[in-house]
């Protein structure tokens, strides 16, 4: 095969391998566990705040628990999210400002209502309710430590930089959110703009050549 229609494949690979999306692997840390133990690993505590670059929806910061609306996670005495607040079913969206391929959090009194969505560029990659996590435990347990889990998220190759949080009932509590930020790379339409530069390459080399 000529070089140049290799070069123009292999250009044409890289960029359907850069869009491409898969779940992550997930796993739940050892009971009692409230961080990440994932090195370089930032984390969010929302003793300063949302601490994300964006914060947007319905949730609030809160200390301890209040009957009916939040229940402080287990094992924890700090600040940390409630969603939804003040309405009774709704999410909070939170952008990461870069892409990442790590996301853990300590998800407190789990319930089969809560769902957690990650997306790349608007694109959904992936969500999860309580219930596809901790099966018969997503239950709202508010003490036990298998209702109030460590829960990891590893995209491996695959990225996102927003992270969606949503309860159809009173309330999604968590704290501790961590993730890992990867290195600036480029968009799918730098990309696209990159395999047409090699494709154009690859034109004048043919035409050369003959």
């Amino acid at each position: 095969m000529n070089n140049s229609i290799k070069l123009a494949s292999a250009a044409a690979l890289f960029l359907a391998a850069s869009v491409a999306h898969a779940a992550p692997i997930v796993s739940l840390s050892a009971l009692g566990e409230t961080t990440t133990s994932v090195a370089g690993a930032t984390t969010i505590d929302f003793n300063s705040g949302c601490g994300y670059a964006t914060c947007s929806g319905d949730f609030q910061i809160v200390l301890g628990s209040v009957s009916g609306l939040y229940a402080q996670p287990a094992g924890t005495n700090t600040d940390y999210l409630t969603v939804p607040n003040p309405i009774s079913s709704g999410s909070a969206t939170f952008t990461l400002g870069a892409e990442s391929d790590y996301f853990g959090l300590y998800w407190g009194s789990i319930d089969s209502y809560n769902s957690i969505s990650f997306y790349l560029d608007g694109s959904l990659i992936s969500t999860y309710d309580g219930s596809d996590l901790v099966g018969q435990f997503a239950n709202g347990n508010q003490v036990s430590y298998s209702s109030n889990r460590y829960i990891n998220f590893d995209f491996g190759n695959t990225k996102f930089d927003t992270v969606k949080l949503t309860s159809t009932s009173f309330a999604f509590e968590s704290d501790n959110h961590a993730f890992r930020n990867l290195a600036t790379v480029p968009e799918p339409s730098t990309l696209l703009l990159v395999l047409g530069g090699l494709l154009s390459l690859a034109g004048v080399r043919l035409r050369k050549a003959q």
